[in-house]
């Protein structure tokens, strides 16, 4: 009797990472219904870290359809629609920087200053109509980056600070601020390091916020090679290998993974887990990527694997060559 084959792995990119409700929404976005959405919202409660994320998704694929303006127009008066409205108009003006084919601001964006005022209008706006929400808050540190020169100190720190009021540890908050402080748009290399640091420093146990670092790692990679184009950079083959790079993967591992609640990593936590994961895999630290590739199980994020190879390829051949099966 021929042996049943084994089923040929295959990663999931699904942005919504196993959040089955969220997922189901979406397709609900594709055909302009936007019951499914308010409903999703409505019932998601004050888990600020998993409204972040569904708010997220939901933004970018609401990006190029009507569902959310139908919303508004039907329920005015909804503020889980405001917040929405505000999380898609800041990726419709990001979108309008891609497709103008520019760099950062630093040389320009191609987006008018008058649409970015009008993004940060309407995250205002929604931010008085949520007043408990951190959503509005990390929508305007994100829309932030594409301001030609940045915006005023006093005025970031502002929004820094109302979204820190509302969910001091939001990963993506934190994330956003740091890449406006990278050296791809407002600031340095150091900057940005020391600013990952600090927020992983300041973390409470279990919180993921320590991978701010792995983060910043990637983020730096991804500068240098397209600066560089193509030239080699003097010693940048040991960027995620070096002695303090690996220190920090495992202090990540440490403050994170071995203090996190038992039980699956939540679905809010798995492009993060993927950013950990992809740092010790080139790191050489197998022993910690292989648990990090059971806890993912089939859910990988595009980045940061993008960035250095074919995202399903390099999840694929690093899970085979870990000997994680299942």
């Amino acid at each position: 009797m021929p042996r049943p084959q084994r089923r040929r792995f295959v990663p999931d990119f699904d942005p919504s990472h196993g959040d089955r409700a969220l997922s189901e929404t979406l397709d609900d976005i594709v055909i302009g219904r936007w019951q499914g959405v308010r409903d999703l919202l409505r019932d998601g409660g004050d888990d600020w870290a998993r409204r972040t994320h569904r708010i997220r998704v939901l933004a970018h694929a609401a990006a190029g359809w009507s569902a959310t303006r139908m919303w508004q127009d039907a329920e005015p008066a909804s503020a889980d629609a405001a917040v929405l409205r505000a999380a898609t108009e800041v990726v419709g003006v990001f979108h309008r920087a891609i497709a103008a084919g520019h760099a950062p601001p630093r040389q320009g964006t191609g987006v008018g200053r008058e649409h970015l005022d009008a993004a940060v209008r309407v995250c205002l706006d929604a931010a008085s109509r949520h007043p408990a929400d951190p959503m509005p808050w990390v929508s305007l540190l994100t829309v932030a980056r594409l301001y030609e020169g940045g915006v005023p100190r006093r005025e970031l720190r502002r929004w820094w600070d109302e979204m820190r009021r509302r969910d001091p540890y939001n990963v993506e908050g934190h994330v956003q601020l740091m890449r406006y402080h990278s050296a791809r748009w407002h600031g340095s290399h150091g900057r940005m390091y020391d600013f990952a640091r600090d927020a992983a420093g300041t973390a409470p146990p279990g919180s993921p916020l320590p991978v701010l670092v792995q983060v910043a790692r990637a983020e730096e990679y991804r500068y240098v090679c397209d600066t560089a184009q193509g030239r080699a950079v003097r010693g940048f083959d040991q960027h995620w290998k070096h002695e303090l790079a690996v220190t920090e993967i495992r202090r990540t591992w440490e403050r994170w993974i071995l203090l996190r609640a038992d039980g699956p990593v939540p679905p809010q936590e798995v492009a993060e887990l993927n950013y950990l994961a992809h740092a010790a895999c080139h790191a050489g630290l197998h022993l910690e990527a292989g648990g990090l590739f059971v806890l993912l199980g089939d859910r990988a994020a595009h980045l940061p694997w993008a960035w250095t190879g074919d995202p399903a390829t390099q999840f694929t051949a690093w899970r085979a060559r870990l000997g994680v099966t299942g």
